[in-house]
C-alpha cells in the first residue's frame, strides 16, 4: 500500500484532535473567559454541528478544484482558525475560531479519504480508507487526554499551539510528497440524502446519532464530573482520560473482531445493551475508585466498539451506495457529538453534572430501539409483501 496514505492519516488525526481536545479543559476555558461550564461545552457542539453540515456541502461546491491544491488551501484555513483560538480573549472570538476550524477540517477529512482512494491500487482501496478513518478515531479518543495534560501544564491555549505545529508539518508533507490529483465527478447532495428513504438505512444512521448523543451527554463533561463528584485533581483527571483513550482505541479493534465473529447485528445490539448498563451504573461507582475505573474501561471500550460493526452493517445493507453511507454515517456521528454536548450543557446548568450519565443513558435506550427497528425492517417488509401477494 502507498506509504503516503499514512501522511493523510496524520492529517486526519490532527483535524480530529481539534473537535474534542477542548473537552478536558472546559473548566479552564470557562474560568478564563468568564462563562459557565455549559456555555464552554457549546464550543464542542458548534464544531461538531458545523463539521457535520459542511462536509457534504463543501465536497459538492469544490468538486472542480484540483485535490492537492484544495488540501493545501484547507490546511491553511485550518491553521488560521486554530491560530485565532490561541489568541482568543473573548468567548465570541473563540467560538468564531471553532467555526473556521470546523469548516476547513470537515473538508480536509473528505479530501483525505478521496486522495487515499486515488493513490492506491483498487485492491488496497478499502484498507487505505480504513487507515485514514483510524486516524480520526484515534484523535477523537486521544485528543482529550492530550489536551488535558497540556492544558493543565501550560494553560488551555497550549493544545491549540500543538495543533498549529502539527498543521504546519502536515502542510509541508502534502506540499512535498503529494502529487496533483484531478477531481472526480461528485455525488450530488440530493442523491446522498435520497438513500435515507430506505427505512433500514435511516434507522441505522439514527442509531449512530443517538448512540453518540448519549455518549457525549456524559463524556463531554467528564472533567467536571470527576472533579465535583470524586474530588480528583488535574493529575488524576489526566490519568482517567488517558485510560479512557487507550481503552477506546482497543474497543475499536474489539468491535471489528466481534462483528466478524458473531455478525454485525448481534454485535451492535450487544454493544448497545452493555454500554447502557455501564453508563447507567457509573453514578453508583464514584465511592470506589477501582470499581469506577473498571466500569469506565468497559464504557470507553464500547463507546467505539460499535463503529466498525455499524459501518459493516451499512455496507451489507446497501452495498450499491456504501461510499455514500460511510459519508452520511460520519455526519451522523458528528451530529450526535454536537447534540450530546449541547444536551449535556443544558443538564449541567439546569440540574447537576451527576445527572449527565443518566440522561445520556436514556438516549442509549432510544438507540437500542432504533437499532431493533432497522434490523427488523426487512422481515416486516417481507411479511407485508407475502401477505399482499397471497391476497392477490
Amino acid at each position: 500500500m502507498n506509504k503516503r496514505v499514512y501522511l493523510l492519516t496524520i492529517v486526519s488525526f490532527v483535524v480530529g484532535m481539534v473537535e474534542l481536545i477542548i473537552g478536558g479543559v472546559l473548566d479552564l476555558v470557562a474560568k478564563d473567559l468568564n462563562v459557565t461550564i455549559g456555555k464552554a461545552g457549546f464550543l464542542i457542539s458548534i464544531f461538531s454541528l458545523v463539521f457535520a453540515i459542511a462536509a457534504p456541502v463543501l465536497l459538492t461546491l469544490t468538486a472542480k478544484i484540483e485535490r492537492k491544491r484544495l488540501t493545501l488551501l484547507a490546511l491553511l484555513v485550518f491553521l488560521l482558525g486554530n491560530g485565532l483560538a490561541v489568541f482568543s480573549t473573548t468567548y465570541t472570538l473563540l467560538l468564531t475560531a471553532r467555526i473556521v476550524s470546523a469548516i476547513s477540517g470537515s473538508l480536509l477529512v473528505v479530501l483525505c479519504v478521496t486522495i487515499a482512494s486515488n493513490i492506491v491500487a483498487e485492491k488496497y482501496r478499502a484498507r487505505a480508507i480504513g487507515v485514514v478513518f483510524m486516524g480520526i478515531s484515534a484523535s477523537l479518543v486521544l485528543g482529550v487526554p492530550i489536551g488535558l495534560m497540556l492544558g493543565n501544564a501550560f494553560g488551555w491555549r497550549a493544545p491549540f499551539i500543538l495543533i498549529m505545529i502539527l498543521t504546519l508539518l502536515s502542510i509541508a508533507g502534502v506540499y512535498f510528497f503529494m502529487d496533483p490529483i484531478h477531481p472526480r465527478p461528485s455525488i450530488p447532495l440530493k442523491m446522498q440524502l435520497r438513500t435515507l428513504k430506505n427505512r433500514k438505512i435511516f434507522y441505522a444512521q439514527l442509531t449512530s446519532f443517538l448512540f453518540l448523543t448519549g455518549h457525549l451527554t456524559f463524556y463531554g463533561y467528564l472533567t467536571p464530573f470527576l472533579k465535583n463528584t470524586m474530588g480528583l485533581n488535574g493529575t488524576w483527571v489526566s490519568i482517567v482520560y488517558l485510560i479512557f483513550g487507550l481503552a477506546a482505541v482497543v474497543g475499536g479493534g474489539v468491535g471489528g473482531t466481534l462483528g466478524d465473529r458473531f455478525g454485525t447485528k448481534p454485535t451492535i445490539l450487544g454493544v448497545i445493551v452493555v454500554f447502557a448498563f455501564s453508563i447507567f451504573s457509573i453514578p453508583y461507582t464514584i465511592t470506589s475508585m477501582p470499581l469506577f475505573l473498571a466500569v469506565m474501561v468497559i464504557w470507553s471500550m464500547l463507546s467505539w466498539a460499535i463503529t466498525p460493526a455499524m459501518q459493516s452493517y451499512l455496507i451489507e445493507s446497501a452495498p450499491e451506495s456504501s461510499d455514500i453511507q460511510q459519508s452520511l454515517n460520519n455526519s451522523a456521528l458528528h451530529f450526535g457529538i454536537a447534540f450530546g454536548s449541547f444536551i449535556g450543557g443544558i443538564v449541567i446548568e439546569r440540574s447537576s453534572v451527576e445527572t449527565n450519565p443518566t440522561v445520556g443513558g436514556l438516549f442509549i435506550i432510544f438507540a437500542l430501539a432504533t437499532a431493533f427497528i432497522s434490523m427488523g425492517s426487512i422481515k416486516v417488509k417481507s411479511l407485508f409483501t407475502t401477505l399482499n401477494n397471497e391476497s392477490n
